[in-house]
């Protein structure tokens, strides 16, 4: 099939998003003839390189002076407006010139907040996996109150689904939409979004099943691990106040791989709890460390209470570790 995928962030070195764009574009490029439209932020490896002889890639830059502000620029994504833009331009003038795709199929973002540049120009089309938009548990609403102002954008995600005419164009013209659990139909129907079908389809896949563990857990230690970005929906002060209920199970530790703007607020309560010998902050690492420490690891501990998808639940999965996750979102689905 001769396969049109809108992949905007699409980066192999990256991690979520950008990392699960580029494992659903390079497999299918395995299958079938790709043509991928992205963007890439300004210091990224491009994905042409990364992509080379096993697909066309389009590819644009993110206007300068985004880096400078990562957190927001991950979840609100002003470059997409560009991206939709150059992306539809692109999409009419290939048509325009004889060129025909069997099938679009829009990848990401994740969230349910982006209209597709493909919409009413190419049949049939995918849109998702989507996720997202989930709200805040009550309990946990007054430490949420100390997020970053950009974060609370989240609450006109809704009615956005009510009244934007492009995404809700989107959504509906749609094909198919892929959700990456069953509460995104619940999402979209409860906001009077009209779908052709639906399907459930994580973002993420376990492509080998690992080899079984070597030997049982040890009596005298347990390693848990966390993998993460420190903001407060992941959920990681919530695995370290555990932690300290947990003070009489000897050998228990703590590692802690991810940054973000919560890490001061991790390190005030390792230190308050008297936790220093038990959790290790690491910061972010490369991707080949992180795989290294879901070797070590005896059980992966992921209580997020916002979590839209969770790919590191599935990473954690494809090393065999047994899980705890909160019941709700991605991981619940899981």
């Amino acid at each position: 099939l001769r396969l049109l995928l809108l992949a905007p962030w699409c980066d192999a070195m990256d991690v979520g998003e950008a990392w699960s764009a580029f494992q659903w574009v390079s497999r299918l490029a395995r299958r079938h003839e790709v043509t991928a439209l992205t963007i890439r932020k300004r210091l990224a490896p491009c994905a042409a390189q990364q992509l080379a002889g096993r697909c066309r890639v389009v590819e644009w830059t993110e206007p300068p002076g985004l880096g400078r502000l990562s957190r927001f620029n991950s979840m609100a994504k002003p470059a997409y407006a560009l991206f939709y833009a150059r992306a539809r331009a692109w999409i009419r003038r290939a048509l325009a010139q004889g060129e025909r795709f069997d099938l679009a199929h829009q990848l990401s973002p994740l969230a349910l907040r982006y209209p597709s540049p493909a919409v009413g120009l190419v049949e049939p089309l995918v849109v998702g996996p989507l996720g997202g938009s989930l709200q805040t548990p009550p309990g946990f609403q007054r430490e949420m109150a100390s997020s970053r102002w950009y974060t609370r954008l989240r609450a006109i995600d809704r009615l956005r689904l009510r009244r934007d005419p492009l995404l809700r164009r989107t959504l509906a013209k749609a094909d198919l939409v892929l959700g990456v659990g069953g509460y995104v139909r619940e999402l979209l129907e409860g906001q009077g979004v009209p779908l052709r079908r639906f399907d459930v389809e994580s973002e993420t896949g376990v492509e080998r099943l690992p080899e079984p563990p070597a030997a049982p857990f040890s009596r005298d230690s347990v390693r848990l691990l966390f993998v993460g970005r420190l903001v407060r929906n992941k959920g990681a002060r919530d695995a370290i106040r555990a932690m300290a209920h947990l003070q009489d199970v000897q050998g228990l530790r703590l590692d802690v791989v991810g940054e973000g703007e919560d890490r001061r607020r991790c390190e005030e309560e390792i230190a308050q709890l008297g936790l220093e010998g038990r959790v290790q902050l690491h910061g972010r690492v490369p991707r080949r460390r992180v795989d290294e420490f879901y070797r070590r690891a005896d059980v992966f501990f992921f209580p997020s209470f916002r979590e839209p998808s969770g790919n590191v639940v599935f990473e954690a999965m494809g090393f065999g570790l047994p899980l705890v996750v909160a019941d709700a979102g991605g991981p619940a689905a899981a």
